[in-house]
């Protein structure tokens, strides 16, 4: 099996694949990966926020009706599997995009499937905020939205950026299983060429190289975090 992966032939074929579609493989990878980041922050962020403010005896107490919907749909979300989830999704997907296949269509289900993570992820960081600096907050006159956006968000900012790392690169993998339903990208060619064509060489390339968007993002993530505790001690 080994010497017809690396045949003279296979690796001619394979060479033609990467130069012809590679390229933008990649690019959709990383257009759809940070789309739906940036979509699913936008929604999870306030609602990591709104899990801890707004829970009894917190910054801004909500309805115990409320908050318990939310915590129900962020957990019935978060149970569904996101193969099954997309398929859920086409009539929302099509209604959306106009569409419920190809790559744009790709980021609905993969913001759906997001944001619940991401709600959860922001309400561990700023759980393991100390109590005291948000009452030497409150002491000092701000308003919740201030105790907020001034205190509490920068504050949890290592832990945020850290946790945004891990989502992201969930979203990566994602962006890989979404080829089976026609979602473009990396993993598109890993299972047209590699599984449905048998060219092990081509998904292993594929493969390969979403390892090191992964590692990429782990990097920026990783410096991005240590950068800003550092900040933040000096502040102190």
């Amino acid at each position: 099996m080994l010497n017809n992966l690396f045949s003279a032939e296979v690796l001619q074929e394979t060479l033609s694949i990467v130069q012809g579609q590679f390229l933008l493989a990649f690019w959709e990878t990383l257009y759809v990966t940070i789309a739906a980041m940036f979509f699913a922050v936008v929604i999870g962020l306030p609602l990591g926020v709104i899990l801890v403010v707004g829970e009894k005896g917190g910054l801004a107490p909500l309805p115990g009706w409320l908050m318990k919907t939310i915590n129900v749909i962020i957990n019935l979300l978060r149970s569904v599997p996101f193969l099954i989830l997309m398929i859920l999704l086409f009539p929302f997907t099509r209604a959306v995009v106009g569409t419920a296949v190809g790559t744009v269509a790709s980021i609905v289900p993969l913001v759906v499937a997001a944001f619940p993570f991401v709600a959860r992820l922001v309400e561990s960081s700023l759980r393991e905020l100390n109590p005291n600096i948000i009452e030497m907050s409150r002491s000092m006159g701000a308003s919740p939205m201030q105790t907020i956006v001034k205190v509490m968000i920068p504050e949890a900012m290592p832990s945020l950026i850290s946790n945004a790392t891990i989502a992201i690169t969930t979203i990566l993998g994602y962006t890989a299983m979404s080829g089976i339903v026609g979602g473009g990208g990396l993993g598109k060619i890993a299972i047209n060429y590699g599984y449905y064509r048998y060219k092990y060489l081509v998904m292993l390339l594929a493969v390969i190289l979403l390892i090191v968007i992964v590692q990429v993002f782990q990097s920026i993530g990783t410096r991005l975090s240590v950068k800003l505790d550092k900040r933040l001690k000096q502040n102190h």
